[in-house]
């Protein structure tokens, strides 16, 4: 089988970067944190410039823990343009590589398989990556950071461990490179799909690294993780079989649309109500532009900052499929209702509706009002095609315009942050 070649390619503190480019900054030098002012000091930074980075300032930190003797520039996020200089960056890809091979990760990476541009273009695999990197910096003025591997994951694991920490912002990973440079290194929660949680489980049984993980018994692995131990012990020795092909023909067996909202104050018991109540709205009408149903509900809820609480989480099957707000919210307010501690404030919301099937008509049982939901079936048909064309708050519930509803101004965000 003919080897592969891939960039992992990465904009270096994206969001902070293009504000700085914004302002006629230069991102690399340039202090500045991107968030929301109008949240307080305990909002979340969306990102910090990589000067504030090396004065020891984390990524993702919120506001207060910036310290106090640093003056930097707050801007507020800006959701919108974020998303124009990503398609723009994109579109240097495109002058290089087809789309077939190309994978969108995120916002600010991509994977893209060079494998038959290399010949074609008389280049390398590093010095392809510096022409894409160099025309990115000259359209749009954003530092990029690319990792060089024989697979997805060696690429990858390059970029975050290696290429971003280098002058040159290029790394290049091979199975015996790999095994070479970062078989030792620690902590493990710094590979990529390896969280604390998994670090942690590993740590009771002394395996501390990846070079543990290759030699562990397999059967402690496959008993701690199931079959996930595969993927992990693949990746311990520098193997990944998945390839860009496999991710784009990929089909879920199982679908499902969620919501999440951290709210900006602490909501009382009764309060939280509204708004899952608008969750479960603004859901329904996803469902109705998908043609799907949904069959299960997930809910998690997650307590004030203040209190030593771990969230309440529960799930519930329905009877029948439905994406009918007036069949679904009963359901959602009376798991809210069996897993919630009542007088603990609430401070962030999940919602999310599982196994989802595609269907163009409705099951019902027998004590269902079918001409109601038929009429809302049209009615939410309507308001979606409104909102499609003249914006999602053309048409509101009256329950939105309430003091401690949320819906109207999280349709002004996208993923929760301002559109700018």
């Amino acid at each position: 089988m003919t080897s592969r070649e891939y960039l992992c390619i990465d904009l270096k503190s994206f969001y902070a970067s293009v504000e700085c480019v914004e302002r006629g900054l230069d991102p690399m030098t340039a202090k500045l944190a991107v968030a929301d002012p109008k949240r307080g000091e305990g909002t979340v930074c969306l990102a910090v410039s990589p000067a504030l980075k090396k004065l020891g300032v984390k990524n993702r930190c919120r506001v207060y823990q910036i310290p106090k003797d640093i003056t930097y520039i707050k801007a507020p996020p800006r959701m919108k343009m974020y998303i124009r200089y990503s398609a723009d960056i994109y579109a240097v890809y495109l002058k290089y590589i087809a789309k077939e091979d190309i994978h969108v990760y995120s916002i600010d990476e991509a994977f893209l398989d060079v494998t038959d541009y290399l010949s074609l273009y008389r280049l390398s695999s590093r010095e392809l990556a510096v022409q894409i990197m160099q025309d990115i910096k000259e359209t749009t003025k954003i530092t990029a950071a690319a990792g060089i591997g024989s697979n997805l994951y060696l690429a990858k694991t390059a970029l975050d461990l290696l290429a971003k920490h280098r002058d040159d912002h290029i790394a290049v990973l091979e199975e015996s490179s790999y095994r070479r440079l970062l078989w030792d290194h620690k902590p493990l929660s710094d590979f990529w799909r390896i969280g604390t949680g998994i670090q942690k489980r590993l740590q009771e049984f002394g395996i501390l690294t990846m070079k543990d993980i290759a030699h562990a018994d397999p059967a402690l692995l496959y008993r701690l993780f199931g079959v996930d131990a595969e993927l992990l012990i693949d990746h311990a020795w520098g193997r990944e079989s998945v390839k860009l092909p496999d991710i784009k023909s990929y089909q879920p067996k199982h679908r499902s649309v969620s919501s999440r909202q951290v709210l900006f104050r602490d909501y009382k018991y009764e309060e939280c109500k509204l708004i899952l109540k608008e969750m479960v709205d603004a859901l329904c009408l996803e469902m109705e532009a998908l043609k799907a149903a949904a069959r299960s509900v997930s809910l998690t809820i997650g307590y004030s900052y203040e209190q030593e609480r771990e969230a309440s989480a529960g799930s519930a099957a329905l009877s029948v499929a439905s994406r009918s707000y007036r069949v679904l919210i009963p359901h959602v307010l009376d798991l809210y209702e069996r897993i919630t501690e009542k007088n603990i404030p609430i401070r962030n919301v999940s919602v999310a509706f599982q196994t989802i099937a595609d269907t163009d008509c409705q099951q019902y049982d027998l004590f269902t009002d079918y001409k109601t939901i038929e009429k809302e079936k049209k009615m939410q048909k309507t308001v979606l095609e409104i909102k499609q064309k003249f914006g999602k708050n053309a048409v509101i519930r009256g329950m939105d315009l309430q003091q401690e509803a949320t819906a109207v101004e999280r349709n002004r965000q996208i993923g929760g942050h301002s559109i700018g």
